[in-house]
């Protein structure tokens, strides 16, 4: 069966779409939480979420618990999950050091695609989650806006070696791969260390508490400087169009909001969500003065009737701070997925108040 006829076989909407079998990879995570919800709101997959926490079926949605890094666990968790025609992989191990990252993310996708591959004959598409590290947002100053046929940097970096696994891989095989890239994801989820807008809800919560005006706190040459985003339910839509259109097979995306930004613009209207005064920014680094704060974020729990998260569960400080680091500008060329067929667009802001919204909704934050 060439490549063609498999993506024709799993074009949404169309009747052997029912038979799809979606495997996601980081299923309680930001990005996989978006894509399970997305998928299934389309009626047309039958879904398994993997993680290392597992979780409860509903509907079309099972969970599997494994741990990836364990090829022995992997393969008796996956074996029997013969009817997989689309792995959507968005699993993230943290490291202290960009050189500690290669290994233990190369290792799970290895892990994860072998498994599958010899389980079920069906396999058709292969999506990897990627970002901007692939250009070096990370390192400093990079080219913007950057785009997919860019020139790429000296490694390591675990999101080039996952890609070029993947190509190597696919060779002479029946299913094709995408590479998504994404910028900063914005979108609800609890436990994960890569979430800007919950930290950014949880520090003015706790400014509003104690009464303080709500400070940028990240580098100086921050604030003005252009940046963008991306909504995780565009995420979720874009991920799965580029894995059910042929002519996305073995491509790589960008995939943002389609505007910019600046904090300049963004931090006082962030400020008036809350009902808070703001200040000039202070350079802080979070993961150090929100250490803290535990306690105080128990007694806000009981004072305003939220669900009981734990603290760490509410903060990803060491992310925030990273993000409000980058005194350079940060984006991306999205045009190429436009082209291709992709014309989805959120508007930030709007992105960041649905976010706090629905925050408040789940009595995350007061």
């Amino acid at each position: 069966m060439d490549n063609r006829s498999q993506y024709a076989a799993s074009e949404p909407g169309s009747q052997a779409a029912k038979n799809n079998t979606a495997l996601v990879v980081g299923a309680q995570g930001v990005i996989g939480r978006n894509l399970i919800n997305h998928l299934e709101g389309t009626g047309d997959w039958d879904i398994i979420g993997l993680s290392r926490r597992g979780g409860a079926a509903a509907g079309r949605v099972r969970h599997v618990a494994v741990d990836l890094l364990d090829q022995q666990d992997t393969r008796e968790k996956l074996g029997s999950l013969s009817q997989v025609t689309h792995i959507f992989y968005a699993a993230y191990q943290d490291r202290p050091g960009w050189a500690e990252l290669v290994e233990p993310n190369l290792r799970m996708l290895v892990h994860a695609v072998e498994a599958i591959e010899e389980a079920s004959p069906h396999l058709t598409h292969i999506s990897l989650m990627q970002g901007y590290k692939v250009y070096g947002a990370h390192l400093g100053p990079f080219k913007t806006p950057a785009r997919e046929t860019d020139a790429g940097h000296m490694p390591p970096e675990f999101n080039v070696d996952q890609q070029n696994y993947l190509e190597n891989r696919q060779k002479g095989k029946n299913w094709t791969w995408s590479a998504i890239r994404p910028s900063v994801v914005g979108g609800f989820a609890l436990g994960n260390p890569m979430n800007l807008a919950v930290a950014i809800a949880v520090y003015a919560s706790i400014c509003k508490e104690l009464g303080l005006p709500l400070r940028f706190p990240g580098k100086p040459g921050a604030y003005d400087k252009l940046l963008e985003m991306t909504d995780a339910g565009l995420l979720a839509k874009a991920t799965v169009w580029a894995a059910t259109d042929i002519r996305c097979a073995n491509q790589a995306f960008n995939i943002n909001n389609g505007d910019l930004f600046r904090w300049s613009e963004m931090w006082p209207k962030i400020a008036r969500y809350f009902d808070l005064e703001t200040a000039p920014p202070l350079p802080m680094q979070l993961d150090v003065v929100m250490a803290d704060k535990a306690g105080l974020w128990d007694s806000m729990t009981g004072r305003h009737g939220l669900e009981r998260h734990a603290y760490k569960d509410v903060s990803s400080w060491g992310f925030a701070d990273f993000v409000f680091s980058w005194d350079y500008d940060l984006f991306a060329d999205g045009s190429k997925a436009r082209r291709f067929g992709f014309h989805e667009y959120v508007e930030t802001e709007t992105m960041f108040m649905d976010i706090f919204d629905d925050l408040r909704r789940r009595k995350v934050i007061p």
